[in-house]
């Protein structure tokens, strides 16, 4: 067994071996997951059970032999790292794809791998519901099995925290440290690390998921509007900021204002750092209440909710009570790109309109669940351009940029920047690949913006009422790479693409 890897004083640069073991893990995660669905198909004496069972014994089987062949003997090394969440992320959409084929639910494979990806990504874009440019019929979400219905939302659920920051908690068991995995998939400018161990940070963040869920899935039971299948899978839609829904009409459907005003709550909440929130349950109230970048993603909600209340009220066909009810729960929902919906909001005003798609490039804070550019960058971004006039009318004054009394230096301002850039470019790109295939201005910039800030539904063709189902397969790929690097913060996958990155 030890000639299957290098030894540490030969080792490669990036070792594949170590890697190939541990997806292996990642995949045999993957089988034990398929098995909570194949439960659901089992209750509701469902056929597609089987489908899941298929698939969760196949990466059962593959995944542990993978691992027992290939059980890593090293440490992590940061590139391995890198490597690994790209993977893991693309490898288990592939695996997790299947139960929808299998079950005879889609015909494509591409149409499978693009909402299992858009369930772990949280992006909450769909393909359910219409004709494909192939001329297939798939099926309207309310006409497939609860089982799948349970499974897009159990993939947001598990995405939504991140698969990485699950199993690290479980990879040093193995005998494997994470921090390298902590830091790939850490969604901020740096991973708020609140233990020593870093298998002690993950459980403490999945303590937090879990207890959060648990109460919003209570809050949304005791509803009569909601029975404990819808309950369980908003909750846990809800609290990955992910956007799927057990009805065509989405949160609609239930025209509630309980139920609304219930999710629009814990969306926010979903939107706020989860190291920040275990901070508050600490008692440690003066760190939560001081935070910045909580001020800034407090003000731009507040701001929003009260912009669009005031144009749905005077400038639309909506009373004061109805424009405050839709125009919170959108806001709330696009900003932490939850994706869900209450209110058609391309039929709104163009003053509303607009402004919903400017929050397209807004996201929930660093650390959270929630996708798009994050508050913490465009708090930076401020800053920056309020330093930079500052500094026009005093050339000679030394003005150091800070964050609450912590100075941001340089290196992290650049990378700030070049995020900002290449995400502004990558949008673009996006967009005009998408006018290739037909669709105006408006809709391939909504859809691009839609999946690379995982938010889910966009504009015109691909509003909150319709799908991405008409889009080519190669379309579809492109959604499925601009939701993986969207939820994989760009440099953790573009990095892959490097040449110095592969170089010794």
């Amino acid at each position: 067994m030890q000639a299957l890897f290098s030894t540490n004083a030969k080792r490669p640069p990036i070792d594949l071996k170590l890697i190939v073991g541990i997806l292996g893990a990642f995949i045999t995660f993957m089988g034990v997951a398929l098995l909570l669905p194949a439960i659901v198909a089992w209750v509701y004496g469902e056929s597609a059970g089987f489908s899941f069972l298929i698939t969760a014994i196949g990466a059962a089987l593959i995944g542990g032999s993978t691992w027992y062949f290939f059980r890593p003997q090293y440490e992590l090394r940061t590139r391995e790292g890198f490597l690994i969440v790209g993977l893991t992320w693309l490898l288990l959409s592939l695996v997790g794809a299947f139960p929808f084929v299998f079950s005879g639910v889609l015909d494509s494979y591409t149409d499978a791998v693009f909402e299992t990806m858009s369930g772990f990504s949280t992006t909450g874009a769909t393909i359910l519901g219409g004709t494909t440019a192939e001329g297939i019929v798939n099926p309207a979400i309310e006409d497939i099995p609860k089982s799948l219905l349970f499974w897009r939302s159990l993939s947001h659920w598990l995405g939504g925290m991140g698969i990485i920051v699950l199993s690290i908690a479980i990879l040093p068991l193995l005998g494997v440290g994470g921090m390298q995995l902590f830091q790939a998939e850490a969604s901020g400018i740096s991973a708020d690390k609140l233990t020593p161990r870093v298998q002690e940070t993950a459980k403490l963040l999945w303590v937090l998921y879990v207890s959060l869920t648990f109460i919003e899935f209570i809050l949304l039971w005791i509803h009569p509007s909601m029975d404990w299948f819808d309950a369980i899978n908003h909750a846990m839609a809800t609290l990955a900021t992910g956007g799927f829904s057990t009805k065509n009409a989405s949160v609609m459907a239930f025209d509630s204002w309980y139920i609304d005003l219930i999710i629009t709550l814990f969306m926010f909440i979903a939107g706020i750092n989860f190291a920040l929130q275990l901070r508050l349950f600490k008692r440690k109230h003066v760190q939560f209440f001081q935070n910045r970048e909580l001020h800034l993603y407090g003000f731009i909600s507040g701001i929003s909710i009260a912009y669009l209340t005031l144009v749905l009220w005077l400038k639309d066909d909506f009373s004061f009570v109805e424009a405050f009810r839709y125009g919170a729960f959108q806001a709330v929902s696009i900003i932490t790109t939850t994706g869900f919906g209450t209110s058609d909001y391309t039929l709104w005003v163009p003053a509303a309109g607009f402004f919903i798609f400017l929050l397209f490039f807004t996201g929930g804070m660093a650390g959270s669940t929630g996708g798009g550019v994050k508050m913490v960058r465009i708090l930076v971004l401020i800053k920056s351009g309020v330093r930079e006039f500052k500094q026009i009318l005093h050339p000679r004054a030394i003005l150091p940029l800070r964050m609450g009394k912590q100075i941001i230096e340089p290196s992290i301002q650049q990378t700030v920047l070049s995020f900002f850039l290449l995400y502004i470019f990558v949008f673009g790109l996006g967009a005009l690949v998408f006018t290739f295939f037909g669709y105006d201005i408006v809709a391939a910039a909504s859809a691009s913006i839609a999946c690379l800030g995982n938010v889910g539904p966009g504009f015109a063709e691909f509003g909150p009422t319709a799908s991405f189902v008409h889009l080519p397969v190669v379309g579809k790929w492109v959604c499925i790479f601009l939701m993986l690097i969207g939820r994989l913060e760009i440099f953790t996958i573009l990095i892959l693409f490097s040449g110095e990155f592969w170089k010794k």
